[in-house]
């Protein structure tokens, strides 16, 4: 039936009075928003302004007075860029924002404010109105807070909640994309590996390299190095990015890659944050194994374990094992650290828990165990299926140098392979033993110094010192140097081919209690005497996950010259005003 004029007039009224209905109720809320951020501006700006700086805070204290009383003006800045996410000051958001995984208090000023952003505009304006002021306020990316010094925070300044990125416009769905026709994963920076990992496997792809916990941030990894026992075929994972999103010091957005603003691309990748927050990484990926046969050797010494790991990667070409792993670790085994004392020890029965006890006993009370994986099955055809990896083993049992009878082998999954920390995270949680203080030391040595390394650190400092309570791995293997870029800003040995990490990833018993605070002292101190015997015999070594109390160790200790040059430089460039990342204590005021 045709509508009458006048039904299409109350039609069209009615449609008109429904828009403006939905406007007026978009309008409340977006004025109870930009109120509520007014609001919680004008809070940060009065803590800005009456915040005072004493001897007790020396690395924020030289020249900075000012840095802290920025004018009024702040709040209006921001208003007039048009910042619109949601920032909290109360004391439950701003102390949530001061922790981190380490639980190692060292004496850093809380946060004024957490900003939970929407959108990466939100961080770009963030930053432009910090940049714009005539006292820069600092401003630190934080991911899962996965840092052990306090290095993602943001001194009397601003944290920005990356994992809020992923919340908005229906989940991280949107900020996580695979092109199977251009094999490569668009994840935002705020993305988990694991779920990297997940969104891949859909397609029966992978990416290249990993880290041994897949639970942190693929903006976290790629400002560091990102490390696991693949590192010696493919690298770190920020030897596997082809492009980033970045937001720089000044506000700025860029895209960047090897092809475009290259400068910046490499800076950012193992910049400690320095330089720019990623909001965006392409990561290239490869057809995906189905299963892992996951093997550990036990050895009694550590130049059989070292020996063979290096064949294992490739060293010498020549050696019948060479590239028949796919994944490469190790680890020290202390006899009085128990069964209790490793987040890895499921892997064992009780009877081979008691076997591998009374081995390391007999050899003096050190073990060193060889882990590895060897892939198979799904889309990585060219691996082959089971009898291949079955003839592999073969002969890795057969050639390789470790104490007979000590071979453990367990055929997993694939991704319950690459996120087996998981399991042992899990326990320790439950057992109240997971936000707990963990004083870890990471150190790259050249491959010719690690024996030495073993004889006064693992049969001297670690062996001599027990520290009863302490649990966690001691990790040690090693990385072939080529699959390193140097034009990054990550450090690592470049005297030899061949370097090693050593992770002495230990924890204590909560902090709050004396014997809690006891132990983690004595493990501070076990680490400053690690660093010392290094010094004292000439072994170069340069930390991973690096913490420095002042800039001159940065410099000194850390770059050396010609790198701290070229650091500083880069600084210059995309963060003069030093506002990212002062948790790290690189850079504490703006660059004259």
């Amino acid at each position: 039936m045709p509508i009458s004029p006048l039904e299409r007039s109350v039609t069209k009224h009615r449609e008109i009075d429904r828009s403006l209905k939905l406007g007026l109720q978009m309008a409340v809320r977006n004025k109870a928003r930009e109120m509520r951020l007014i609001a919680a501006l004008f809070v940060l700006n009065c803590l800005l302004k009456t915040t005072t700086t004493s001897p007790a805070t020396s690395a924020y204290s030289r020249g900075d007075a000012l840095a802290w009383r920025p004018a009024t003006s702040l709040l209006h800045q921001l208003r007039h860029l048009g910042v619109r996410a949601l920032i909290r000051d109360d004391a439950e958001a701003t102390a949530l924002a001061s922790a981190d995984f380490g639980n190692v208090s060292d004496a850093q000023p809380p946060p004024a404010a957490v900003l939970y952003p929407s959108l990466p505009e939100d961080i770009a304006k963030l930053l432009r109105a910090s940049c714009t002021h005539p006292s820069p306020f600092p401003v630190s990316a934080r991911g899962c807070g996965h840092s052990t010094r306090g290095q993602a925070s943001a001194p009397r300044g601003v944290v920005v909640d990356m994992m809020s990125l992923g919340c908005h416009a229906g989940g991280s769905s949107i900020r996580l994309s695979v092109s199977v026709d251009g094999r490569y994963v668009d994840a935002g920076g705020e993305q988990l590996w694991v779920d990297v990992l997940r969104a891949a496997l859909a397609h029966g792809l992978t990416p290249w390299s990993w880290t041994d916990y897949l639970h942190l941030t693929v903006g976290g990894t790629l400002s560091n190095a990102g490390i696991s026992g693949q590192a010696f075929r493919h690298g770190p994972q920020i030897s596997s990015v082809q492009e980033l999103d970045v937001i720089s010091g000044l506000g700025e957005m860029v895209t960047c890659s090897k092809d475009k603003h290259a400068d910046l691309f490499d800076a950012v990748l193992g910049g400690l944050g320095q330089f720019g927050v990623i909001t965006r990484a392409r990561i290239p990926l490869m057809p995906a194994p189905a299963r892992a046969r996951w093997v550990r050797l036990f050895y009694t010494s550590a130049a059989a374990l070292t020996a063979d790991q290096e064949g294992l990667i490739g060293i010498n070409l020549g050696t019948a094992v060479s590239g028949l792993m796919d994944y490469v670790e190790g680890s020290v085994v202390l006899a009085d650290q128990g069964r209790a004392g490793s987040w890895r020890s499921s892997f064992f029965s009780d009877a081979d828990a008691a076997r591998i006890a009374a081995l390391a006993e007999e050899a003096g009370g050190i073990l060193y165990c060889l882990e590895g994986a060897l892939y198979y099955g799904g889309a990585a055809a060219a691996r082959g299926g089971e009898s291949d990896v079955d003839q592999r083993l073969d002969v890795l049992l057969r050639e390789l140098r470790y104490a007979r009878g000590f071979a453990f082998v367990q055929d997993v999954s694939y991704a319950g392979f690459l996120d087996r920390v998981r399991d042992g995270e899990l326990k320790l949680r439950a057992a109240g033993l997971w936000d707990v203080p963990h004083p870890w030391l990471n150190l790259f040595l050249p491959r010719s110094r690690v024996l030495d390394f073993a004889v006064g650190v693992f049969h001297g400092i670690l062996r001599r010192d027990s520290t009863t309570g302490a649990m966690g791995p001691v990790l040690v293997y090693p990385m072939n140097r080529n699959r390193w870029d140097p034009d990054t800003s990550a450090v690592f040995p470049d005297e030899e081919e061949v370097f090693y990490t050593v992770g002495i990833l230990r924890s204590s018993v909560p902090a709050w209690t004396d014997d809690g605070r006891q132990l983690l002292r004595r493990l501070e101190e076990q680490n400053e005497e690690i660093l010392r015997f290094c010094e004292e015999m000439g072994i170069p070594c340069v930390q991973y996950l690096p913490y420095y109390g002042d800039q001159e160790g940065w410099e000194k200790k850390h770059f050396g010259p010609a790198k701290w040059a070229r650091f500083v430089e880069r600084k210059r460039k995309y963060d003069p005003k030093a506002i990212l990342s002062r948790g790290q204590r690189i850079f504490t005021s703006p660059l004259a």
